[in-house]
């Protein structure tokens, strides 16, 4: 079983309006309400491509019993520790005129050590059929050390780990060799003390490092310009098709979910890379994630080059 744990969920609200201006109303066009938290995210995305899966997480007030009540509407099993205060709501705005997008992202609430340690005993209870997805920041009160604990649990317990997370401390998570790293291109740069260059030779040089380091696959978001998936045997990497971008929130989940999900279905990689861009490229010109429509007509304009294996 797929276990995809989320420490800081969120509602996200999206909003399109032509115009923002300062000290105004601003009317907006249209707006949408989701449940959010690049876990919950993954979970959506497993479970679109065929595959059963657990979300699990922490939270608090009505806005987590709004994310939780989503998830099991849509046939998806959740369990989420309820703590005080109240799971964020974040607002992303696409301002039509000037082609922009804010993202206002709230911190979320404090978790307590009871409430977190009542999440770490329903994992110590994963075993070696199991893998689990750990997306995203954490919400206050859980350290990112926690990452170092999971990599632990992961080889005690013999379950697989997938990390998406840009804490540093992901990097010295891969001691314990997890399954798959999914960073973007900024993310492995600021890890390896690299400038914000988006050079492909720079990411595959970083990318050896991470492999070297314990990762057995890594998949690297590059934006605007695709994805590079590296292991021990072989790179693959894909460009991403031309789009009119909407909201870019929820791109990654959504090529991690598609990923994970034709790794999981032991499917071929190069097919599966070239899913995950288009699946992410779709979720990035709506107001949520893909249902997998209209990906059919993106893969046609993505091209999967081997460049090393």
């Amino acid at each position: 079983m797929i276990y995809t744990l989320t420490l800081n969920p969120a509602i996200d609200l999206f909003i399109k309006t032509q115009t923002m201006a300062p000290n105004t109303v601003n009317r907006t066009d249209s707006y949408d309400i989701q449940a959010n938290g690049k876990g919950v995210n993954v979970s959506c995305i497993l479970k679109r491509r065929g595959v059963d899966n657990v979300a699990l997480g922490v939270g608090g007030g009505f806005t987590l019993d709004y994310i939780a009540d989503f998830l099991t509407q849509q046939g998806i099993r959740n369990h989420f520790y309820k703590d005080a205060g109240f799971t964020r709501i974040n607002v992303f705005t696409r301002v039509v005129s000037d082609d922009t997008e804010y993202k206002l992202v709230n911190p979320g609430p404090e978790i307590s050590p009871a409430t977190l340690k009542q999440l770490y005993q329903q994992l110590s209870t994963l075993g070696a059929d199991d893998w689990l997805c750990v997306s995203g920041s954490f919400a206050q009160g859980i350290a990112p050390g926690f990452l170092l604990q999971l990599g632990a649990l992961s080889q005690e317990r013999g379950f697989q780990l997938i990390i998406d997370s840009a804490y540093p401390e992901a990097v010295e998570a891969l001691a314990y060799r997890p399954l798959l790293l999914k960073p973007n291109d900024v993310e492995l740069m600021s890890w390896f003390g690299q400038s914000r260059v988006t050079d492909l030779s720079t990411m595959m040089a970083l990318g050896h490092r991470a492999l070297d380091a314990g990762a057995q696959n890594i998949l690297v978001s590059l934006g605007a310009a695709g994805a590079l998936f590296m292991n021990r045997e072989v790179t693959l990497v894909g460009n991403a098709p031309k789009i009119d971008v909407l909201n870019t929130a929820g791109a990654g989940d959504t090529m991690l979910g598609t990923f994970l999900a034709g790794l999981y279905q032991k499917q071929d990689l190069a097919a599966t890379l070239k899913l995950a861009i288009a699946a992410g490229s779709d979720t990035a010109r709506r107001a949520w994630i893909t249902d997998f429509t209209q990906t059919d007509e993106l893969l046609t304009q993505i091209e999967i080059k081997q460049l090393e294996g």
